[in-house]
């Protein structure tokens, strides 16, 4: 066997890398460097398959065909299991702080970092290495998305823009793309490619607009479910949508009652609703409910939360699901975490407790183990 040690190789013009085919073979033990350079220096008409390294989000990268997606760097099993994180609140000033567990072991929340802005009822999605955090109350509505890396900790960076200044919305998503529904009095639904930076894209409408809207997943099948029109009127409705296309949503099914703010999370077949608020008085409830994702249909009693509690924000694994307490009746805060086995029925059971003490959490629970992975 041959060896050819090359120190330096350029194309014919010396302003860039040599293409080459066929089968080639490196055996080295040192290294092989990439190119290399920030975002706003990706190249343009690039081939599927190009790789480069990214130097700001300190990440190999390569091009899909359609947008450039990061090399996964880490298991999704982060010191034993999933993570999940939950960001924002009321305390009852807003605040900012994001927070996370590992799903698979019960314990307290740790600080992860910073969103850009304290506020309330943020929504919330993600693929197995990024967050999103969209939308918000910080004293007035807003459009902005952030978004944060799971396997790191940090404060949140700017993403883009929804389609919609709004509050109040629902967040799901597939491996790829993440989707915005509902809000305060809107039908809008939006999306973007969570890999990519940049504003939303119109997807299509809800059944009706409303706001306390909750989401959740599969790979293939995205869920809305329950909110409120503004007092009093709220919803049992659930709609759905297929994530890989675009479109107005279709009728699902009903929840057991009308809810608002209800907490929701999913492992790839079945989804659980938990908790929200009641008809006509608003009053929080402890109910907990699940359907199949793949039918259509109305949901089944699966068990209670421990207190009656709304606005709720839930993550999941495959196999476990956690809720972050939102607020209790009369909007009392609280640092409840509390878990479920997702393929099983039953009553929630003590998980350990948040950071901080707060109300108004809403659809702000995203992890890199939910259904749409």
């Amino acid at each position: 066997m041959s060896k050819l040690n090359i120190n330096n190789l350029t194309n014919e013009n010396e302003d860039g890398s040599p293409r080459i085919s066929g089968i080639s073979t490196f055996s080295s033990t040192a290294f092989l460097e990439a190119p290399k350079g920030t975002t706003a220096q990706r190249p343009e008409n690039v081939a599927p398959g190009m790789i480069r390294f990214n130097t700001d989000s300190g990440h190999l990268e390569y091009y899909t065909g359609e947008f450039w997606d990061e090399v996964l760097v880490a298991n999704n099993t982060l010191d034993g299991g999933n993570r999940g994180l939950f960001g924002g609140g009321a305390t009852p000033g807003y605040v900012n702080t994001i927070e996370y567990i590992t799903i698979s072991t019960p314990g307290n929340a740790i600080d992860f970092g910073d969103l850009q802005n304290a506020g309330i009822t943020y929504s919330s999605n993600s693929s197995s290495t990024r967050g999103l955090f969209a939308n918000g109350y910080t004293g007035s509505q807003i459009n902005t998305i952030n978004y944060i890396t799971i396997s790191s900790t940090g404060n949140a960076q700017d993403f883009g823009d929804c389609t919609v200044i709004n509050h109040d919305r629902a967040g799901l998503s597939n491996s790829t793309r993440g989707i915005f529904g509902g809000g305060s009095t809107t039908n809008t639904v939006d999306y973007v490619t969570i890999a990519s930076t940049g504003n939303a894209q119109d997807f299509g409408d809800l059944t009706a607009a409303r706001r306390s809207v909750s989401g959740c997943s599969s790979s293939t099948r995205g869920l809305f479910a329950g909110g409120n029109d503004g007092d009093p009127l709220q919803y049992n409705i659930i709609d759905y949508v297929t994530i890989s296309t675009t479109g107005n949503a279709l009728d699902f099914g009903d929840l057991l009652a009308q809810r608002t703010a209800v907490g929701s999370l999913s492992n790839s077949t079945r989804a659980i609703f938990a908790g929200g608020t009641n008809t006509p008085t608003y009053a929080a409830v402890n109910v907990i409910q699940y359907i199949t994702i793949a039918t259509t249909g109305d949901t089944v009693d699966f068990g209670d939360l421990s207190t009656l509690s709304n606005s709720n924000a839930g993550v999941s694994s495959p196999t476990r699901g956690v809720f972050r307490f939102g607020s209790g009746t009369g909007q009392a805060l609280t640092n409840i975490i509390e878990y479920i086995t997702i393929l099983s029925t039953g009553n929630s059971i003590d998980f350990g407790d948040s950071t901080y003490t707060a109300n108004s959490v809403g659809d702000s629970g995203c992890s890199n183990g939910h259904g749409g992975l």
